[in-house]
């Protein structure tokens, strides 16, 4: 089985939720994990709840990057930081992968330092898998969306390799397939977005064994026109922060509406299965993780609020992903493009 490193002391909630979201999977699965952090404060938790040693090891790592710290400086000095650490064990083979819940930037940051980026591939992206309806029967509840925070601006070939990272982790992963990729632009027209958006539309729309359906908008995303969407880091970031946002929001608004008037009471109960299925669908502790692909290893960003089933999914998704050999598949998907 896959080994997973797993950043203990990163996230809002670490290392408490972290720890009980490993012993979790040591209870459920056969995934080994390597424990990265301060060992007594990973012991103590250990000693709370029930868990399974043989599937548990510990590493001490006695610092840790704060939610809140410049990630540039961090990872440059912070070399015994539990995320460090964590990412260094996985590049020397100690572990398959990596999981972490900490700083996103000192995340992108640290695998750029130690892992190799695949042979062709210029860019890492950041991806993260988002609710949407569907069109058909079968067809997977979650879209994937990237890059999402790993780029500011990209170039038209940097673009192109995102659509083909995309594809190859939906292969494998939601076992789509044929994935249907979009470009995220702001017009359905090929001519729109200026010239890296309309290179990449032209280059996705001639490129063979690629689904893509054009571009995308805005209104798109919610629908299930297109399992990959692909974009730069900052649009992408902002897209994911405005759909976390608007789940967050129905919920304050239906418990306002619960507190204010009976009518409005006997509203929400009528709707209550489909305010639970819109919740269920919006919970990101059922995803994972956020991959960051284009590396030779395999690292996932889990969400700064992880709780322990989060963390627990995202282990699992991480031994996943390394046993259907993610980065071979990207490799292989550039190596045809080149």
């Amino acid at each position: 089985m896959p080994i997973i490193a797993v950043d203990a002391m990163g996230g809002d909630h670490a290392p408490d939720e972290v720890v009980k979201g490993v012993a979790q999977v040591s209870l459920s699965t056969d995934i080994e994990c390597l424990v990265v952090g301060d060992e007594s404060r990973i012991q103590h938790v250990l000693e709370a709840v029930p868990y399974n040693p043989e599937h548990i090891s510990i590493l001490h790592a006695r610092d840790a990057i704060g939610m809140a710290e410049e990630p540039r400086e961090a990872v440059r000095t912070r070399k015994d930081a539990s995320l460090v650490v964590a990412v260094r064990a996985v590049a020397e083979g100690r572990a398959d992968a990596a999981i972490s819940a900490g700083n996103t930037g000192a995340c992108v940051l640290a695998c750029a330092k130690h892992f190799r980026l695949i042979r062709g591939i210029r860019r890492a992206a950041l991806a993260s898998v988002y609710p949407r309806h569907t069109e058909y029967l079968g067809q997977d509840r979650l879209a994937l969306l990237l890059d999402v925070g790993a780029t500011v601006h990209c170039e038209a070939e940097e673009l192109v390799q995102f659509a083909l990272m995309g594809n190859a982790y939906a292969r494998r992963i939601s076992k789509v397939a044929s994935p249907r990729i979009g470009l995220l632009n702001m017009g359905s027209e090929e001519t729109k977005g200026g010239e890296a958006l309309v290179e990449t539309h032209r280059r996705l729309r001639e490129l063979p064994g690629v689904d893509f359906v054009g571009n995308v908008e805005g209104n798109d995303l919610p629908r299930g026109r297109a399992d990959v969407i692909v974009c730069e880091g900052l649009v992408g970031n902002v897209v994911l922060k405005l759909i976390e946002g608007m789940a967050e929001l129905f919920g304050d608004l239906a418990g306002v509406a619960a507190e204010r008037r009976i009518a409005w009471r006997v509203g929400l109960y009528l709707l209550s299965r489909g305010i639970e299925r819109l919740r269920a669908l919006t919970d990101y502790t059922q995803y994972g993780g956020s991959p960051i692909l284009g590396f030779e290893r395999l690292f996932l960003k889990c969400h700064g609020r992880s709780n322990a089933h989060a963390i627990a999914n995202a282990v699992k998704v991480a031994a996943k992903a390394v046993r259907d050999r993610v980065p071979e598949e990207i490799g292989a998907a550039i190596a045809a493009l080149r």
